[in-house]
């Protein structure tokens, strides 16, 4: 009944976001605030999006799930959920072994914690891999194997690529592990769905990844992994410890050294992966490492969004002489 001011585009083009208008097939796609022009291509995870007429059209691959465990009980899992658990025993990271299958699974992955600083977090000092009747102890920089007398033959194979010891087994399960205190397990996507344990159940929904042992769905992430130890002597988590306010004055100092992540040097990666949790989860470690090794839980705070930044086509290049 009135007008309005304003631009429109002329009848049959359309706004292009951008001040300008165009023809539908010129329609361009955005992706995490970017604008891409039609035809440009970008890659999500294992699959290739391609922009046409505003849209982004994908290819349906399956792909390889990644569950990542570093610092002082940080974990990520093959779901995406993160989530912080500080437990002194052996827990489930992952395995087959789950519900009405839990006699003939092929593969299990238990980490080792033990208390790291005097603040009382956790970090992963060892890791067991147990492929069929193989079992591999990772620890001290080596891993040894030993053989059992149950179980199927899995074939696997090590390797070492820059910092990373990668094993990798013919039942499609993969270990990364940079001899410290950061593990990344890859499965095929034949497992989705299929898995338990402290990396959830790789079933693409993130909800329900804090199913506990015997098949109940917590909202409490410390529900969740006390469930999971592998010996009843040890004793349930009851709280989240808080480093920072346990020792104040390191504060200011891990704020400003963890700060890295959110500045220029990472500005490339900010738009695709967010990295708020890996500043807080830098912060909480870099407070909590305080008896010697105070920069190694940094660089590995660091280094774990740096890792994710790789996957998502952003390649930061961030260590320096100065800084790890």
């Amino acid at each position: 009944t009135e007008c309005t001011s304003g631009c429109v585009c002329p009848e049959g083009l359309f706004d292009d976001g951008r001040g300008g208008c165009v023809e539908e097939q010129n329609c361009p796609c955005v992706h995490n605030n970017q604008w891409y022009h039609p035809g440009e291509e970008i890659t999500v995870d294992c699959n290739t999006c391609t922009c046409e007429k505003g849209f982004w059209s994908c290819t349906e691959h399956l792909c390889y799930g990644t569950c990542t465990i570093y610092g002082s009980g940080h974990y990520i899992t093959f779901d995406g959920r993160f989530y912080d658990f500080d437990g002194s025993c052996e827990y489930v990271a992952t395995q087959d072994f789950c519900g009405n299958k839990s006699s003939d699974g092929s593969f299990s992955i238990i980490t080792e914690n033990v208390l790291c600083g005097t603040t009382g977090v956790t970090c992963s000092k060892a890791i067991k891999m147990f492929l069929g009747k193989t079992e591999l102890k990772l620890e001290n920089k080596d891993y040894k194997e030993i053989q059992r007398d149950i179980g199927e033959d899995v074939r696997y194979w090590n390797r070492t690529v820059g910092l990373y010891l990668v094993i990798e087994a013919s039942n499609g399960v993969m270990l990364i592990w940079d001899k410290k205190t950061t593990v990344f397990i890859k499965l095929s996507p034949d497992y989705k769905g299929q898995v338990c344990g402290l990396c959830g159940n790789f079933d693409d929904k993130s909800n329900n990844d804090f199913t506990t042992r015997s098949g109940v769905q917590e909202n409490n992430p410390l529900t969740f992994g006390n469930s999971w130890k592998q010996s009843s002597m040890c004793s349930d988590v009851t709280e989240l410890i808080k480093p920072c306010d346990v020792k104040p004055h390191r504060r200011s100092w891990a704020e400003k050294e963890c700060s890295i992540i959110q500045s220029e040097v990472f500005k490339i990666c900010h738009s695709k992966v967010d990295p708020k949790p890996f500043y807080d989860a830098c912060v909480h470690d870099a407070c909590s490492c305080d008896s010697g090794g105070d920069c190694e839980c940094f660089c590995s705070a660091v280094a774990a969004y740096a890792q994710e930044c790789t996957k998502a086509q952003a390649c930061v290049f961030w260590r320096t002489p100065d800084i790890c």
